[in-house]
C-alpha cells in the first residue's frame, strides 16, 4: 500500500510541475499602445517547442506546437489571419466527479479555434455547440481584432466568461489565471504562489505605467521572485559573484518545467487584422530569446523557430544546452534547485543578462518596424527581411553563449 501510495503522490507533484502554465489576459484599455494581449508561461513534460505556419483552416494561422507533433495536431497557442488568438492553461478542480475518459483536448480545440474563429462571439458558439464532454479543463484566454479580451473558465459541460473590458471584472484591466479556476472546488489546485506572484507583478507594473510585452517576456516571464519568502533572488544575486549559488526554483513562475513563453499582443481598429504581434520563447524561457512573428509575413518564419517533420528547432535546443548548465543536478529531486549565479550575477556574465542585452535591440527594430507598418502596411518581403536580420543576430548571439 505505501508503494501504491508513494508513487500516487510522485504522480501528482509531476503533473503539478510539468502541467501547469501561468497565464494573463490585458485590456487594450489599460496598455498604452491600445492594444490587448493574452501571455502564457508554459508548463509542461515537452520541453522541445517550436512555431508552425498553418494554412489548414478557414483562416491562415501562426501557432506554438510541440517539436515531435509532425502534423500540427495540438496548438498551445497562437493567432490567426482574421486577429483571433488564443493561449491557455490547465485546470485542476473542475471535472472532479467527471468519470469520462474523454480528455486533454486543449490543444486539439484551440488549433479548431485558429482554424474557424474570428471574434470571442465565435468561439463562444463553437464552445456551445462542441459535443459533450467536451474533454476540456482549461482556461483559455482570448482576443480578438475588435478589441475583446476575455479569459474563458471551461469544464466537460459548460463555460463561464471572465471579460478584462468590464471594470466590475476587472478593475485594473487583466485577469490572471494559473491552475485552478475561480469556478471550480475551492482550494484545490496548483499555481496558488504562483498566481500570488504574477498578481504582484502585475500590480506594481501597472502602477508604474510598465505594463507592456517588454516588460512582461523579459521581468515576467524571467522572474525569479518567490512571494511567500518575500524574496526577489534576482535583485539580490546581480550583487553576488558567480559561483554555485542554488535555490528552489519550484514555486516560481520559472522553472524546470517551464517549456517556452508565447506573448500575442493585438491589433487596434486600424490595423491590418493580421499584424498581430506574436512575441515567443520557444525554449527555457531564462536561457531563451525573445523573438516576434506575424500571420502577416507569410509561410516562411525565421529559421531559428522552425524545424520539418518532428525535428526541433535550433533556437529551442540552444535554450536546452544552456538550462543544462543552470540545473546540473540530475539525480532524485534535483530539478528542483537553480545555479541561479548562471543567469544573474555582479559580473554581468550571467545567460538573462546576456540575453536582455541582445533583446533590446530586437525591442527596439520590431517596435521601429510596428510603428513604420501602422502607417503603411509591409511591403512583399518585408517581413521576410527582418526575420533574416533575426535569425543572423540569434545564430551569433547563441555562437558566444554556448
Amino acid at each position: 500500500m505505501k508503494i501504491l501510495i508513494t508513487s500516487f503522490l510522485i504522480t501528482v507533484l509531476s503533473i503539478s510541475q510539468t502541467l501547469a502554465c501561468t497565464t494573463a489576459v490585458i485590456s487594450g484599455k489599460y496598455t498604452k499602445n491600445g492594444r490587448a494581449m493574452i501571455w502564457k508561461l508554459r508548463d509542461t513534460e515537452t520541453f522541445e517547442n517550436k512555431m508552425h505556419y498553418f494554412t489548414d483552416g478557414q483562416f491562415d494561422y501562426v501557432g506554438l506546437i510541440n517539436s515531435n507533433d509532425a502534423k500540427g495536431e495540438q496548438v498551445w497557442g497562437g493567432s490567426n489571419a482574421v486577429g483571433f488568438a488564443i493561449m491557455n492553461s490547465a485546470s485542476f478542480n473542475v471535472n472532479m466527479q467527471d468519470t469520462t475518459s474523454f480528455k486533454d483536448r486543449e490543444g486539439y480545440f484551440m488549433k479548431l479555434a485558429l482554424q474557424t474563429c474570428q471574434t470571442l462571439e465565435d468561439f463562444e458558439a463553437l464552445l456551445k455547440k462542441t459535443p459533450k464532454p467536451m474533454g476540456l479543463a482549461a482556461h483559455f484566454g482570448v482576443i480578438d481584432a475588435k478589441g475583446g479580451a476575455a479569459f474563458y473558465e471551461v469544464n466537460n459541460q459548460t463555460f463561464t466568461k471572465f471579460d478584462t473590458n468590464d471594470a466590475a471584472q476587472a478593475p485594473n484591466g487583466y485577469i490572471l489565471r494559473t491552475n485552478y479556476s475561480f469556478t471550480g472546488k475551492k482550494d484545490i489546485g496548483y499555481g496558488f504562489i504562483r498566481f500570488q506572484t504574477a498578481q504582484d507583478l502585475f500590480y506594481q507594473a501597472d502602477a508604474m505605467g510598465k505594463l507592456n510585452a517588454q516588460t512582461i517576456c523579459q521581468e515576467f516571464s524571467r522572474c525569479l521572485k518567490h512571494a511567500v519568502l518575500n524574496k526577489d533572488f534576482r535583485q539580490e544575486y546581480q550583487q553576488v559573484p558567480a559561483g554555485e549559488h542554488f535555490i528552489n526554483s519550484g514555486d516560481m513562475i520559472t522553472r524546470h518545467g517551464s517549456s517556452s513563453m508565447i506573448l500575442i499582443e493585438g491589433v487596434t481598429a486600424i490595423d491590418p487584422a493580421d499584424l498581430s504581434t506574436i512575441w515567443t520563447m520557444v525554449g527555457f524561457p531564462n536561457t531563451c530569446v525573445t523573438l516576434p512573428v506575424w500571420v502577416r509575413g507569410g509561410k516562411k518564419l525565421p529559421a531559428v523557430l522552425t524545424a520539418s517533420d518532428t525535428l526541433n528547432c535550433r533556437l529551442n535546443e540552444w535554450a536546452l544546452n544552456l538550462k543544462q548548465q543552470c540545473y546540473p543536478i540530475v539525480r532524485s529531486a534535483g530539478y528542483k534547485y537553480l545555479n541561479v549565479s548562471r543567469l544573474i550575477n555582479a559580473e554581468g556574465t550571467g545567460f538573462i543578462q546576456q540575453l536582455e542585452q541582445v533583446e533590446q535591440e530586437v525591442f527596439l527594430q520590431t517596435n521601429a518596424k510596428l510603428k513604420q507598418w501602422q502607417q503603411q502596411p509591409p511591403k512583399s518581403g518585408e517581413i521576410e527581411a527582418f526575420y533574416q536580420w533575426l535569425d543572423n543576430l540569434i545564430e551569433v548571439t547563441y555562437s558566444k553563449l554556448n
